[in-house]
């Protein structure tokens, strides 16, 4: 795994093995960011459920202004520090060892992108997705991975589904708060 472009372009991540880990492939990290590349530089991103920490990396690279990764696992914490030392991000990215309903409840911050890729079937995402909202800046956007196949909510506080993408058996889904008509 690598970041794919930026100021660290070609770095090479780490990340834990298992079957718990499913690290998000290059095509779907490029298709992810392809769709939100004119709104990551200078941005405020949450990458709330970590990995390895590759798509808030891939967003600092891009020129992402910081990052906030959140993880429940202490070892995938501890990764993702030595992959955001690895491409010197240590000091626009901070690093929070917490369930992901758990730090949305507790958070008053407001972020410009959120990146979901939760492990597939538990229902986390759909849990996250309802706290969300409260987090955004109003001109966010949240995007998350999950199997195509999967039904999410048309709408998320303001934020309604706007596009689902298909990558073979991958879905990117992207919300957004409508804008409004102006007279």
């Amino acid at each position: 795994m690598r970041v794919i472009t930026g100021s660290a372009r070609g770095r090479r991540l780490i990340t834990l093995e298992g079957d718990d880990v499913r690290p998000t492939t290059d095509i779907v990290k490029e298709a992810m960011f392809s769709i939100i590349q004119f709104e990551v530089e200078g941005s405020r991103v949450l990458d709330l459920f970590g990995g390895c920490g590759q798509l808030a990396i891939e967003a600092l690279s891009r020129g992402a202004e910081s990052a906030v990764i959140v993880d429940s696992s202490k070892k995938s914490v501890e990764v993702i520090k030595k992959n955001l030392a690895t491409t010197s991000f240590d000091k626009k990215a901070v690093v929070i060892n917490s369930d992901a309903v758990a730090f949305l409840s507790r958070r008053t911050e407001k972020y410009d992108i959120a990146l979901l890729d939760p492990p597939y079937s538990k229902g986390i995402l759909e849990k996250a997705l309802e706290r969300l909202p409260e987090v955004m800046e109003e001109t966010g956007v949240i995007i998350c991975e999950a199997p195509f196949g999967d039904v999410l909510p048309e709408k998320v506080g303001d934020f309604e589904l706007k596009k689902k993408y298909r990558y073979g058996k991958t879905g990117l889904f992207l919300y957004r708060i409508p804008e409004k008509e102006v007279d």
